[in-house]
C-alpha cells in the first residue's frame, strides 16, 4: 500500500512540474520511452529465465538434481540437521540451493517455500535457510547476465570473480550472524 502511494506521488509531482515548467510533452515522452524499455527488459529476462528454468527441469528429469543433492547433503545436513532424516526436506533444500547456485532466484523460490514449510519448528534452521536464499552463492548469475546483456554490456560475464567473491562473503557473514544470534538467544 505504501509503495503505491510513493509511485502515485512521484507521478503527480512529475506531471505538476512538467506543467509548471511547460515541459509536459517531455514528461509524457519519457513515460512512453520508459514503458517501452520496461517491456524490452521483461522480454529479455523472460527468455533467460525460461532457458534456465528448462535447464533445472532437465536436471530433475535426468537425475542430475539427485546427484547434486547427494553432493550437497553433508553441507545441508550440517546447516539443517532436521534434513538428515527427511528426504522431502533435503530434496527441497538441495533444489533451492542448486537454483540459487545458477542465479535463478525465481526458480529457487518454490523449493525454498517448500523447505520452509517442511521444517519442524526450528527457528535456527529457518533463519539459515533465509540467509542462504537472500545471500545465495551464485556460480552462474543468469539474471544478472541477462540484465547486462540487454543493457549492451560488451562482456556480460566479466563480473564473475566479483560475483563469486561477494556472494561467498555475504553467505559467510549471514551464517556467522545467524550463529551468533542463536548463541545469544540461548
Amino acid at each position: 500500500m505504501g509503495l503505491s502511494r510513493i509511485w502515485t506521488g512521484l507521478i503527480v509531482v512529475s506531471v505538476v512540474f512538467g506543467l509548471i515548467g511547460g515541459r509536459i510533452g517531455d514528461v509524457s515522452a519519457a513515460a512512453v520511452e520508459g514503458a517501452a524499455a520496461a517491456v524490452e527488459l521483461c522480454a529479455a529476462l523472460c527468455g533467460t529465465i525460461c532457458l534456465w528454468s528448462g535447464i533445472m527441469e532437465l536436471m530433475d528429469r535426468s537425475g542430475l538434481s539427485a546427484g547434486l543433492s547427494r553432493l550437497l547433503r553433508p553441507l545441508l545436513v550440517r546447516l539443517c540437521p532436521s534434513a538428515a532424516n527427511d528426504r522431502a526436506l533435503l530434496g527441497a533444500l538441495s533444489k533451492n540451493v542448486s537454483a540459487n547456485l545458477l542465479g535463478l532466484g525465481s526458480a529457487a523460490t518454490p523449493a525454498g517455500i517448500r523447505a520452509a514449510s517442511l521444517m519442524k519448528n526450528s527457528e535456527a534452521e529457518l533463519c539459515r535457510l533465509v540467509v542462504l536464499n537472500s545471500a545465495s552463492i551464485q556460480l552462474i548469475p543468469a539474471s544478472v547476465f541477462a540484465l547486462r546483456s540487454s543493457a549492451g554490456a560488451a562482456d556480460p560475464f566479466d563480473i564473475l570473480p566479483a560475483v563469486w567473491l561477494s556472494s561467498v562473503a555475504s553467505v559467510c557473514a549471514g551464517l556467522g550472524a545467524a550463529s551468533l544470534f542463536e548463541r545469544l538467544k540461548r
